[in-house]
C-alpha cells in the first residue's frame, strides 16, 4: 500500500469517538450544543496523529526495510513517540494515581522493563555481526589481488575465515554452538538512581542476558494479556487510556522488529501482533508488520539468524566468494583475477555498509534502553 494510501485509512480518531459520545449525549438530553474539543483532548488526538505519521513515513522507505538504517529511523520514531508520551504522563500526573489509570500505567512499565532485556540481547547480536565483519575483513585481505600476487597460502587464510563466518551465520537452532558469543557479560551499563529506590528493579539488568534467555519468550511476555482498552476505561480515563496502549504496541512492535533483524538467543517471531484498523495508526505498523511477515518466510530466509539486510548481503556476497575459490587453479589467470576482484569489491561493499552502520544503530538501541528507564523513573518520581 503506498504511503498516501494510509492518508484515508487514519481511522477514526480519539476525538471523533468522543465527539459523537457527547453528542448522543446531547441528542438524549434534548441540547442543541455542539461537543468543543478540550485542550486535552486536542493533545491526545494529536499524539495518535503523529504516531501514524511516523510510521506511514516507514512505509514510504520500505524499500529499505530491515536495514540498519531503516531500524535506526524506528528507533527514532520510538524514542520520539516516547518523548510525547512521557509528556503526556507528566501533564496529567493527577489521573495517573487514579483508576484504571493505575492499573494500565504500571503494565505498561512492567512491560518496558522486560524491553529492556530485548535491548541487552540486540547487544549481544551487535557484537556477534562485528565478528563476522572482521571475518570478512581478513578474507578481503587475502585476496586483494592489486598489491600482491594470490597464492596457496592466501587461499587457505581466506578459505579458512569464509568457513568460519558460514558457521557463525548459522541460525542457533541450527547449530548452538555458534553463539557462544552472547553469553558474555556485555551491557548498556548499571543504571544509576539518584533515589536508590529503583535499583531493585533494575538489578538483574544491568548484565547481559542468562544462556536460558528466550527472546521469543521475552515478546510473548511483552504481548502476553495486550488488549484494547475497554470503552469504560476510556471514558474513566478520559482519554488517556488510549494512549498507554498505543505506546504499549509501538514498544512491542520495535522490540519484534529488532529481534527479527538482529541475531539473539532463541529468535521467534510468532507473536499475536494485531492492531483494530479504528486506530489511526493502525493501518501503516499492520502493513509493515506483513511485509517482515512476508520476508521471514521467504525460501532464502528461512533459516537465517537475522532478517537484517546487510546479514542477507553478508551471507550472499561470501557463499559467492566462496564458491569461487573453489574454482581457482593456480596460477590465477586473467578471467580469474577479474572474478576475485569482482567479489572483493562486492565483499567490501557490504563490510563498509557494517562498519558505517553497526556503531550509530548500536548507540540507537542504547538510547532506546536509557529512554525507558529514564521514563519509568520519572514518572514514579512524579507519582
Amino acid at each position: 500500500m503506498p504511503a498516501t494510501d494510509f492518508q484515508g485509512s487514519f481511522g477514526r480518531s480519539l476525538l471523533s469517538l468522543r465527539r459523537d459520545q457527547v453528542d448522543s449525549s446531547a441528542v438524549g438530553g434534548n441540547s442543541s450544543h455542539h461537543h468543543e474539543p478540550s485542550n486535552m483532548e486536542v493533545e491526545l488526538d494529536s499524539f495518535q496523529r503523529q504516531v501514524a505519521e511516523k510510521f506511514i513515513d516507514l512505509n514510504a522507505s520500505s524499500n529499505e526495510l530491515l536495514s540498519l538504517e531503516w531500524i535506526g529511523k524506528l528507533l527514532d520514531s520510538f524514542l520520539c513517540c516516547q518523548e510525547e508520551f512521557r509528556a503526556i504522563v507528566f501533564n496529567h500526573r493527577s489521573q495517573i494515581s487514579k483508576s484504571p489509570m493505575d492499573r494500565l500505567i504500571s503494565d505498561y512499565f512492567d512491560r518496558s522493563i522486560k524491553a529492556l532485556d530485548v535491548c541487552n540481547a540486540i547487544r549481544d547480536g551487535i557484537e556477534q555481526i562485528r565478528q563476522w565483519e572482521k571475518l570478512a575483513d581478513i578474507v578481503i585481505s587475502a585476496l586483494d589481488c592489486q598489491h600482491r600476487s594470490i597464492g596457496e597460502g592466501q587461499l587457505r587464510r581466506a578459505k579458512k575465515s569464509l568457513v568460519d563466518l558460514a558457521i557463525g551465520m548459522l541460525d542457533e537452532k541450527d547449530h548452538p554452538s555458534g553463539t557462544n558469543l552472547a553469553h558474555r557479560n556485555r551491557s548498556f551499563g548499571r543504571v544509576k538512581d539518584s533515589h536508590h529506590r529503583s535499583i531493585g528493579h533494575f538489578r538483574s539488568l544491568s548484565w547481559s542476558v542468562s544462556r536460558s534467555w528466550s527472546a521469543s519468550k521475552q515478546l510473548q511476555a511483552l504481548a502476553n494479556n495486550l488488549a484494547t482498552p475497554r470503552p469504560n476505561d476510556i471514558l474513566a480515563s478520559n482519554g488517556l487510556a488510549v494512549p498507554v496502549y498505543t505506546m504499549t504496541s509501538v514498544l512491542l512492535f520495535v522490540m519484534w522488529v529488532l529481534v527479527a533483524a538482529i541475531p539473539c538467543q532463541d529468535r521467534g517471531l510468532q507473536v499475536n501482533f494485531f492492531v483494530p484498523r479504528h486506530f489511526q495508526w493502525a493501518a501503516p505498523v499492520m502493513s509493515l508488520h506483513d511485509k517482515i511477515v512476508e520476508e521471514s518466510k521467504r525460501r532464502d530466509r528461512k533459516n537465517c539468524c537475522g532478517l537484517l539486510k546487510e546479514i542477507d548481503r553478508i551471507e550472499k556476497s561470501s557463499r559467492l566468494m566462496n564458491e569461487l575459490i573453489d574454482s581457482i587453479h593456480l596460477p590465477l589467470n586473467d578471467q580469474k583475477e577479474v572474478e576475485v576482484k569482482q567479489r572483493v569489491d562486492e565483499l567490501v561493499q557490504v563490510r563498509e555498509a557494517l562498519r558505517n552502520g553497526l556503531d550509530p544503530f548500536e548507540r540507537k538501541v542504547r538510547e532506546v534502553f536509557h529512554r525507558i528507564v529514564r521514563s519509568r523513573t520519572e514518572s514514579l518520581d512524579s507519582l
